[in-house]
């Protein structure tokens, strides 16, 4: 190889090198506080207060607003809010088919700081009584909690 074709490969080298370097560091990630209990608490009562008093946009208001949210209960799979407003309309059409809301925590834990695991257990009273068991994966958004995944499942009725 000449002689100016090796400077300019070590020249090259060297000039990557120094851009390299000199690039200033990426900044830190912001690292999140952890959902907290009284969060998640405070998500279900926005959620029972709505649905009492017939609200089912607030209600579903609750979720994430995104292609990413998942309801998966015993009609299967829905995706997004308006599918799910859509669902719950058709199926609690009115105040004696929604009945009274209530939610019981079971368990929360934290996944990071965006995200935490809530468990629960929730009773419907009314013409049509239910009640079943849920597992929600909730997520930070901004300063509100919103529900990004939602599985429930209706207990059997004896």
């Amino acid at each position: 190889m000449p002689r100016h074709a090796s400077l300019a490969l070590v020249l090259a080298a060297v000039s990557l090198a120094a851009c390299h370097t000199a690039r200033a560091p990426a900044p830190a990630a912001q690292a999140l506080a952890p959902i907290t209990r009284a969060e998640a608490q405070a998500v279900l009562d926005a959620q029972v207060a709505c649905w009492n008093r017939g609200d089912l946009p607030g209600f579903v208001a609750t979720y994430w607003d995104g292609p990413e949210l998942t309801f998966l209960g015993s009609n299967g799979l829905t995706r997004g809010r308006g599918d799910l407003l859509a669902h719950y309309q058709k199926a609690y059409p009115d105040a004696a088919a929604r009945g009274v809301l209530s939610f019981s925590i079971l368990d929360v834990q934290p996944l990071g700081g965006e995200h935490a695991l809530l468990l629960g257990q929730y009773r419907i009273d009314g013409v049509r009584p239910s009640s079943g068991f849920f597992s929600l994966v909730l997520v930070r958004r901004g300063d509100a909690v919103a529900i990004l995944h939602d599985h429930t499942s209706e207990t059997a009725r004896r």
